[in-house]
């Protein structure tokens, strides 16, 4: 049985609110937020008490060495090596992760791994 487009966005939508009711972003630990599109993985951090976005960077368009990575889960992991990057100019080195309700595989997991490798803590 094939599940239509809807029900997929319903489904993310409903977890993506249950997993923001449990994960806030402070001052000494922000939070890494994920959004996932078909061509590239968008990813800021944000201190949610204050409302304010203290890193942002898009995959799209990135290159690089990744490793035995290929394609769109390589642009992912080296996002998630430019996001540390940039987290660790700001003194951002503890983070919560916010996988926006995406599933935690593929290019969710290879960013997360970048990050982590860039010396991001979550």
């Amino acid at each position: 049985m094939k599940e239509s487009s809807t029900y997929k966005q319903a489904r993310r939508s409903r977890r993506h609110v249950a997993i923001r009711a449990k994960v806030i972003g402070t001052d000494a630990r922000p939070r890494l937020s994920i959004y996932r599109s078909l061509s590239q993985i968008i990813a800021q951090i944000v201190d949610d008490a204050s409302g304010k976005t203290i890193a942002a960077v898009a995959t799209a368009g990135l290159k690089g060495e990744a490793g035995d990575r290929k394609g769109k889960v390589a642009e992912s992991y080296l996002g998630g090596l430019e996001l540390a990057k940039l987290a660790k100019a700001k003194k951002v080195s503890v983070v919560v992760f916010d996988r926006g309700g995406f599933r935690y595989q593929g290019r969710v997991s290879a960013f997360a791994e970048g990050a982590r490798e860039g010396g991001l803590e979550f």
